[in-house]
């Protein structure tokens, strides 16, 4: 296909985002009258260019205020590694298994490396992690309670901790905003979900690279209270040796 008729559908992507706020891959590509595959790569080419951004199975154009635009925008950063790291993480969950998926973008990305499996129980709080799963046949999606929540479009409150206590999982999965090697895991959002870290029988950290050796808010939990930590390999060697010594560590390809 010409560079012409290329440059002809992203202009008129950007139109359809721009008259409807947002789009499915699968509508996009009907209006285009091409494939979703080429539809993928032309919205990657519109995210790299700061055009639009992606969301659950689409894209919405950049017009965004306040927090519910932050949410997705964090999604954008360290997509490459973030994808590495669900695909890493997902590994890690075989057929006919439970998971607990935290709200977060890294989690979001593990969610959707999770639609290929089989006889899965998945439990969050996370209404971006149940949008991903919802037409994932081989997977139950269970939502605990909660007050809704704009800024990470996710639950809060009593009635999330008070599902989390009832629940045992095979593999929790949860993110952070910091690793600290002086303070610990770390978030900036008070109200974090503390209980998710006794609602399974293996805690597994989803951290990209550029987190470790910072430090948020709030401290989550210890270093040495994650049974695994699964990160990228933008990792410097000193802080991957340093990590090590705490924590069992896996570097995602």
């Amino acid at each position: 296909m010409s560079e012409t008729a290329e440059h002809s559908r992203l202009d008129s992507i950007i139109q359809m985002l721009k008259i409807n706020t947002s789009a499915s891959i699968g509508e996009i590509a009907e209006a285009c009258r091409v494939s979703q595959m080429t539809i993928r790569r032309d919205l990657q080419k519109l995210v790299e260019a700061g055009q639009v951004i992606r969301i659950p199975g689409g894209a919405r154009i950049e017009h965004w205020r306040g927090a519910e635009r932050s949410f997705f925008e964090r999604l954008q950063k360290m997509s490459h590694a973030k994808q590495s790291i669900g695909s890493a993480a997902s590994a890690l969950i075989h057929d006919g298994e439970s998971v607990v998926l935290d709200s977060g973008t890294t989690t979001l990305y593990v969610a959707r490396e999770l639609r290929v499996r089989r006889n899965v129980v998945v439990f969050t709080f996370s209404l971006s992690v149940l949008e991903e799963l919802t037409s994932a046949e081989g997977i139950r999606v269970e939502l605990t309670g909660g007050v809704y929540r704009s800024s990470s479009h996710d639950l809060i409150g009593h009635a999330v901790a008070k599902s989390l206590t009832s629940i045992y999982a095979d593999i929790v999965i949860f993110g952070a905003a910091a690793i600290s090697f002086t303070r610990g895991v770390m978030v900036h959002d008070p109200d974090a979900q503390r209980e998710l870290l006794q609602a399974g029988k293996k805690k597994v950290l989803v951290v990209d690279s550029s987190k470790i050796g910072t430090e948020a808010t709030y401290r989550l939990c210890g270093i040495e209270d994650c049974d695994l930590i699964l990160t990228d390999k933008g990792i410097s060697s000193e802080d991957l040796a340093r990590l090590s010594r705490i924590a069992q560590v896996q570097v995602a390809e």
